[in-house]
């Protein structure tokens, strides 16, 4: 009977259903797996490992829809794919901004363009822009911000950590000043794909 009970548990957890795989010993996060999502590969699966990507997968996607002009194309379903080649810190702000440039290559009409900007706050409340993965787990907090390039307004912020109302409005202040540089390099990277056509 025990050993029906471990068996159903594990048809369950590789269909995707059922709850975390923990038990006594056992450290892994729930996770979750569709496959043959996309129909003309020959195999595709999503794979999900914990509610961290489940949460950024959301700021990203509340982020698209905030300058998608969807009213414009009322009947079309618009899928943005992101792969994570590698991590080097401030994630959250590279996926952003290859989320708007995936959305620019594809021709999608938005309200204006968007960009994401890390900042981490030291120990001794320091600022830093675009932290690396060493810099992020060093620090007592980091934030993203998701700014677009009309008004470089806040359109998402995810935060992790301790600071203060100053603390945040400097971030934010620096974010919107180093927004100005990804917004060039967009203009620059899309000059010289133009150019070459």
């Amino acid at each position: 009977m025990e050993e029906e009970t471990h068996t159903d548990a594990k048809i369950r957890a590789e269909n995707g259903t059922g709850s975390s795989p923990r038990g006594p010993g056992c450290s892994l996060r729930h996770f979750a797996c569709e496959q043959n999502l996309l129909s003309r590969p020959d195999g595709s699966a999503s794979f999900l490992q914990g509610v961290a990507e489940k949460s950024r997968e959301r700021l990203i996607r509340n982020t698209c829809e905030a300058v998608v002009l969807g009213t414009l194309h009322p009947r079309t379903s618009i899928t943005v794919v992101l792969q994570v080649v590698s991590d080097a810190g401030s994630l959250l702000a590279c996926c952003l901004n290859a989320a708007c440039m995936a959305l620019v290559d594809a021709g999608v009409p938005m309200r204006a363009l968007f960009c994401g900007v890390a900042c981490a706050l030291d120990s001794d409340g320091t600022l830093v822009l675009d932290p690396t993965s060493k810099q992020e787990k060093e620090a007592r907090a980091v934030l993203t911000f998701a700014l677009d390039s009309v008004e470089r307004k806040l359109l998402m912020s995810s935060t992790k950590g301790l600071y203060s109302d100053t603390e945040l409005q400097q971030c934010l202040a620096a974010a919107q000043a180093a927004s100005q540089h990804v917004f060039r390099f967009y203009r620059e990277s899309l000059q010289r794909r133009y150019s070459k056509s």
